[in-house]
């Protein structure tokens, strides 16, 4: 599992799929699962355009096994510049074990 799309997330998870070196990403608006009209059987595409940032919007492409496509934008929800640093490394203990060998 590469990332996890929700409507909301409790802290503790958000923080938990960060620490796994999962991205957390947060439905916009009304946009949901259902009003996508996921079905579990789709490859969704994660396009993060520029430098990862805290609080990014991000966009989604969801490609159906009919071939059809589809385009959803969703939040980022790593939320601060150390969750960036703990993502890029793979999550938190990667993060800390790069550090202490490098010390």
């Amino acid at each position: 599992i590469k990332a996890v799309v929700a409507r909301s997330f409790e802290r503790i998870h958000r923080a938990n799929l960060v620490g796994m070196g999962v991205l957390p990403l947060q439905f916009r608006g009304a946009d949901s699962w259902q009003s996508l009209g996921l079905t579990g059987h789709e490859r969704i595409d994660v396009i993060i355009e520029g430098e990862l940032r805290p609080m990014m919007d991000v966009k989604l492409n969801v490609h159906r096994p009919d071939g059809t496509h589809q385009e959803a934008t969703v939040r980022l929800r790593i939320d601060t510049p150390i969750e960036v640093d703990y993502y890029k490394h793979g999550g938190i203990l990667p993060f800390v074990l790069r550090q202490l060998l490098a010390a």
